[in-house]
């Protein structure tokens, strides 16, 4: 109880001191049921202090150590590996994949030191770019189906041990295809706006799990 006030206290000050900051788009006061508690309560709470912003009562609430869905807040938010998820949910709230991909490629000499790990290791940039792509395009049919209205792929740079990122650690390689990269991001975003996949019938890709190297 004591440490769930002084959670409760310090989101208050944090949003009460940072709701003027223009950057910030949402709040989310629990990831993947990390030390949650009362959490339409909580989310009640935070969109009182800032009815201005869309709140994630509970990112990634399909998995993890989350709690059942409470129905709380403005978003849905999926977190499936490799993905991506594809949201059922139908009721007042937006739905986002939070979190998918985490596709891996070892560059040794642009890496973080100790083991590396990934949801799913590619041999090459090649094959990197080659599932990215099939990804990709699952992604695209799920806009299309469901009318998902966001996703986040993980992730943009290493970081640390996990080597999932489209650049390494350093930022000094491109790991991935950057052209077939931007030409596939492109054609999820006009699939959002047209309604309309430009990719054929959806194959089973998608499993969620742990990191492994």
């Amino acid at each position: 109880p004591e440490a769930q006030e002084r959670f409760e206290a310090e989101l208050t000050e944090m949003i009460e001191q940072l709701r003027g900051v223009t950057s910030i788009v949402g709040w989310v006061p629990f990831n993947e049921g990390w030390g949650e508690f009362d959490t339409a309560r909580i989310a009640k709470l935070v969109k009182d202090l800032d009815p201005t912003r869309q709140v994630i009562a509970n990112s990634g609430v399909n998995c993890c150590f989350s709690r059942p869905d409470t129905g709380a807040g403005d978003v849905y938010d999926d977190h499936t590996y490799v993905g991506p998820g594809s949201p059922a949910v139908k009721d007042h709230r937006v739905i986002v994949d939070g979190e998918y991909g985490g596709l891996g490629l070892v560059v040794d000499g642009h890496r973080w030191p100790g083991e590396p790990q990934a949801y799913e290791m590619t041999p090459t940039p090649a094959q990197l770019t080659k599932r990215y792509a099939e990804v990709s395009e699952n992604l695209e049919r799920i806009v299309a189906g469901t009318g998902l209205s966001g996703a986040i792929y993980t992730q943009t740079t290493d970081v640390e041990n996990e080597v999932n990122g489209l650049l390494t650690y350093d930022r000094r390689v491109v790991k991935a295809d950057a052209g077939i990269v931007a030409a596939r991001n492109r054609a999820v975003i006009e699939t959002g706006q047209s309604g309309r996949a430009s990719t054929g019938p959806p194959e089973s890709r998608t499993r969620t799990g742990t990191p492994s190297s």
